[in-house]
């Protein structure tokens, strides 16, 4: 798929973030756009900014409100794109929502630590499942699915549990992997590509306490001090000597480092995902931090969690990420 005018794409996560800028940036080339996120506010707010942008006649952009871990949801969320874009086809599906947490399987509670996993995870598999039909019916498809370096490599560092996350980025990868052959043989005109990023400037730190608590605002819950509470304590570190008003600082702060010392932004990493889509590439990594650790731990798998491992890739990328 050489360009994206005249199609139809789904972008889940488009409420903020790589999300978002894949909304726009798809927009601004003449593609209709569905998106979805859990937060209202941020589709809105991503909607605004395409509207600024003046796009092409006719283009249609439209927003739903969803939980990708809830299949009913995802389903509704395929009724509505259907009826709103006048369709039963599309050509791209986004599989980019996703937020961290869960870190820990002893210290953080089974309810974040799942939250987490059926995001990333159950998200990708519910929206491919309901979606999959009307890539079917199109003339050309392409499935794009975000995993994470941590997708190949399960870390952050030695100091940082990530289990969660890591756990269903890995099946994000391994599925959109065996994918290759599945639509090969059974829909060869639909492609897949998995979606490897590094550290990329976006709001997930912050997004997540928000979807971990269901608050949509920037209030600090009660629920998110505890999560953090339990983070700090699963890295080994006494969170009891620290108050309710320093741990919330820890998180705007945590937030705002994620954000603002990336060495990719979001629009950025946006266009090396649409260019790797167009260039038919089905492995697309992301930031140059992506592609070091991707060497890195080819090159030495069973040092790959050891202190050293880290140190020596941090120097070499510049990663504050685990720190």
């Amino acid at each position: 798929m050489k360009d994206f005018a005249g199609r139809i794409a789904v972008v889940t996560g488009g409420g903020s973030g790589m999300g978002r800028e894949l909304v726009r940036q798809l927009a601004a080339e003449g593609c209709s756009v569905a998106m979805c996120d859990v937060s209202a506010a941020g589709l809105a707010e991503t909607g605004r900014l395409c509207e600024k942008e003046r796009l092409p006649q006719g283009l249609r952009i439209t927003s739903h409100k969803v939980d990708v871990s809830d299949e009913a949801q995802v389903q509704r969320f395929r009724d509505e794109v259907a009826a709103q874009h006048e369709t039963d086809r599309i050509h791209l599906l986004f599989n980019n929502a996703g937020i961290g947490g869960g870190g820990s399987m002893i210290v953080n509670d089974r309810a974040e630590w799942e939250r987490t996993f059926n995001i990333c995870w159950g998200g990708v598999y519910f929206c491919t499942r309901a979606f999959l039909p009307l890539l079917q019916k199109a003339d050309k498809g392409h499935i794009v699915n975000t995993s994470s370096v941590n997708g190949f490599w399960a870390s952050i560092g030695p100091g940082v549990p990530h289990t969660a996350y890591s756990a269903a980025k890995f099946a994000v990868k391994g599925f959109s992997e065996a994918l290759q052959t599945d639509l090969r043989l059974n829909a060869p005109h639909i492609k897949c590509s998995v979606v490897m990023p590094g550290h990329i400037g976006t709001g997930i730190a912050g997004n997540t306490g928000r979807v971990q608590s269901g608050i949509d605002s920037d209030v600090v819950s009660p629920q998110q001090i505890r999560q953090a509470r339990a983070r700090i304590a699963s890295t080994g570190r006494d969170a009891s000597t620290l108050s309710d008003a320093q741990i919330e600082q820890a998180i705007r702060e945590r937030a705002r480092r994620f954000l603002e010392e990336a060495p990719m932004t979001a629009a950025e990493a946006a266009t090396v995902i649409l260019d790797g889509v167009k260039a038919g590439r089905w492995r697309i990594l992301v930031g140059k931090d992506a592609h070091r650790i991707d060497e890195l731990v080819r090159q030495a798998p069973e040092q790959a969690y050891e202190e050293d491992f880290f140190n020596r890739l941090a120097a070499d990328v510049n990663w504050r990420v685990g720190r």
